[in-house]
């Protein structure tokens, strides 16, 4: 492992601003996505604030309608690649080598090559506001017809999505191969931390979803230059087509956030109940059979287009299906902290809140899959409320988790326990007045993606977007703990959360995630 280590031997290694350009140590490496995604967050969620800004009240305020759309695009784009993604990109690389007693990555350069691919690709994004005519303002999934017709912002957007896809399979070769390879001596497959299997797991859903999405926008980027009607219906092309190609991506893709947050949540709830979790193998094999059944279901997207029924109905069934390795993974969950010594610090809080809200999600899931709910429902404020509490509630709330969990291993020190029981408590109540009102305007009929709508939905909209800026400025409560915590927190004892209050733990098996904190036994 000496190439691995050079800097251990002596070589001169660069200080300052170029440590970080050059670094290819895990740690440093997870430091910079975990930072980076923190910042698109925060860009992502100034976008979200300028929509909900301009829906306060009905008619046109403070934005053009086509900036609007911009918004809705760049803010959707922004959050699922430029921070939920990178955030368990994060998390994998700080924790997989620890967790399974690796020196560091596998491809330690490759590492740090995924990593600084994302600078660039944001920053495309964001310019591409800026060209003439404007950013794509053709909402995340990028449909065709209009993606055809958009200004050059939109090659900028393709651009940014192919350097994001080459991060993230590049990423997950290194995951793979590190976890196949690089395991201690004695670490089989059915003793790593479940952490580290569902990153496996959806290192396999990247490499398999994002070439898919690669080759949509190439077909994009074709038809707007090259002359091919790939989805240009007035050359013979199906814009229909699109939807199919992108939804092979975009379902996996919801699946790429929601398993490496199932993972992090098998760690935090174990840890504070005081008990391993329950049901270690059911939960390996739910999760693959979550990540299989992804590949499946993309056309529950499109019960709208004119498919044939017979197609509805296996989508529909099929649907339904992921909500049984789902139950099972929630059951597990709440059997972890079934008769568990059960203590609330902030993980936990956060673990638990993803547990509820998550599993509210699943079941508007679980109505949308219904074709002709769906039909009814699809492209309504129902369907954003469904996907945000799965995204937010379900990959942020856990993603806090992870960093409120894992700080004290990353940093040596604590962050105020009282400031972070106060950031859980702000966000999940301002989650909460954003998001559920907007289950019933979209019962209502309210359409997304529009900058105006009728008075009958004034009242629901006023009160989601004063939930939205309070959700917003929680989370500079979030950057002021962590700041905190890096200067002047309390020095970290060497098991931060054992006997977490004064109880002695001594008569109860070692909680299975100290993994996390130990390096496992070599076996002679």
């Amino acid at each position: 492992m000496e190439a691995v280590h050079e800097h251990d031997h002596g070589h001169d290694h660069p200080s300052g601003i170029m440590r970080w350009v050059t670094t290819t140590n895990h740690k440093d490496i997870g430091t910079m996505y975990l930072w980076f995604s923190f910042t698109m967050f925060l860009v992502g969620g100034v976008m979200a604030l300028v929509i909900r800004a301009e829906l306060f009240q009905p008619g046109l305020q403070v934005v053009e309608p086509e900036f609007f759309n911009q918004m809705t695009t760049l803010h959707g784009l922004i959050m699922v690649f430029g921070a939920i993604m990178p955030a368990f990109v994060g998390f994998a690389n700080w924790q997989i080598p620890m967790m399974i007693g690796a020196p560091d990555m596998a491809f330690p350069r490759m590492n740090n090559w995924s990593f600084w691919l994302l600078p660039p690709a944001a920053m495309l994004l964001v310019i591409s506001m800026f060209v003439p005519g404007g950013s794509a303002g053709v909402g995340w999934t990028l449909y065709a017809p209009l993606t055809v017709q958009q200004g050059m912002g939109m090659d900028l957007v393709i651009f940014a999505v192919h350097i994001l896809g080459m991060s993230s399979i590049m990423g997950s070769i290194n995951i793979i191969t590190t976890i196949l390879n690089m395991r201690a001596p004695g670490m089989t497959m059915m003793k790593m931390p479940l952490f580290v299997w569902t990153w496996l797991i959806t290192a396999y859903l990247l490499i398999a979803a994002m070439p898919v999405l690669a080759g949509a926008v190439t077909m994009t980027l074709t038809d707007r230059h090259f002359g091919t009607n790939f989805f240009n219906a007035a050359g013979g092309g199906d814009p229909v087509l699109f939807q199919h190609i992108f939804w092979f991506f975009g379902h996996p893709e919801v699946y790429i956030i929601a398993i490496p947050a199932f993972g992090v949540v098998s760690q935090v709830l174990p840890a504070f109940s005081r008990k391993p979790l329950f049901g270690y193998a059911s939960m390996v094999y739910a999760t693959a059979s979550i990540a299989i059944l992804s590949f499946l279901v993309w056309a529950h997207h499109m019960y709208t287009v004119g498919m044939p029924v017979e197609a509805q109905l296996y989508y529909m069934f099929a649907t339904m299906l992921i909500a049984v390795p789902t139950g099972v993974k929630v059951f597990n969950w709440v059997a972890t902290m079934w008769k568990g010594s059960l203590t609330f610090e902030t993980p936990m809080l956060f673990a638990i809140g993803f547990l509820f809200l998550f599993t509210l999600g699943g079941f508007t899931g679980l109505v949308l899959s219904l074709t002709p709910v769906d039909v009814q429902l699809h492209d309504t404020y129902y369907v954003v409320a469904h996907f945000h509490y799965v995204m937010v509630a379900g990959a942020l709330f856990s993603a806090f988790a992870g960093v409120y969990f894992w700080l004290p291993k990353w940093i040596g020190k604590m962050y105020d326990e009282k400031l972070g029981k106060l950031h859980f408590w702000l966000s999940i109540i301002f989650f909460n007045v954003t998001f559920f009102v907007q289950h019933f305007s979209g019962l209502a009929g309210m359409p997304r993606r529009i900058p105006d709508y009728a008075l009958q939905f004034a009242d629901f909209n006023m009160i989601s977007s004063i939930g939205a800026f309070g959700f917003g400025l929680s989370q500079l409560l979030f950057l002021y703990i962590l700041v905190k915590a890096i200067r002047s927190g309390e020095k970290a004892p060497e098991k931060p959360w054992e006997g977490a209050d004064t109880l002695e733990w001594t008569h109860l098996p070692t909680p299975a995630p100290y993994h996390s904190f130990e390096t496992p036994p070599t076996v002679k």
